[in-house]
């Protein structure tokens, strides 16, 4: 196996793992709901066996975290990130924004798609959470003015 495939799946592991321990659910359960024998789902949790997609997906929702956030974070090297945010509504987010993304993208440019520049990523992104830092400030000054208007 190439040596980046097995940092990924040892990250996964990981992951996993942090979202086995930190759920409000025995081990036996959790194996048991996500239908995996409870001694393999402990080999993924060691790193000593992959995982498909789709199982850990699984395992994730029934530990009750938002898995594909959890996933991709985990494949873009934000392996912290993904455990620190799986349990916060900022790991719900994410999820939300990773799956609405795509379409609201194809919606949205449609032909323009073939438009965009990879280089454009980062600043986009930058954009984004500044976008959303406003907004949440807007949100917080509207409450307080609104507790001061009672």
């Amino acid at each position: 196996m190439h040596q980046s495939a097995l940092n990924t799946n040892a990250s996964l592991a990981r992951v996993i793992a942090h979202a086995i321990e930190t759920a409000d659910k025995p081990k036996h359960q959790i194996a048991s709901e996500a239908g995996i024998h409870r001694e393999t789902m402990l080999k993924v949790m060691r790193g000593e066996r992959a995982i498909s997609i789709d199982r850990a997906v699984r395992l994730l929702e029934v530990c009750g975290v938002s898995p594909h956030a959890v996933i991709v974070l985990t494949l873009a090297g934000e392996e912290a990130l993904a455990c620190e945010w799986m349990h916060r509504e900022m790991g719900a987010f994410l999820d939300e924004f990773i799956t609405s993304l795509p379409g609201q993208l194809d919606r949205t440019l449609g032909r323009r798609v073939d438009d965009l520049r990879p280089r454009w990523a980062s600043g986009t992104s930058q954009l984004v959470a500044k976008l959303l830092s406003r907004h949440i400030d807007d949100l917080a000054n509207r409450d307080i003015a609104m507790s001061l208007t009672r």
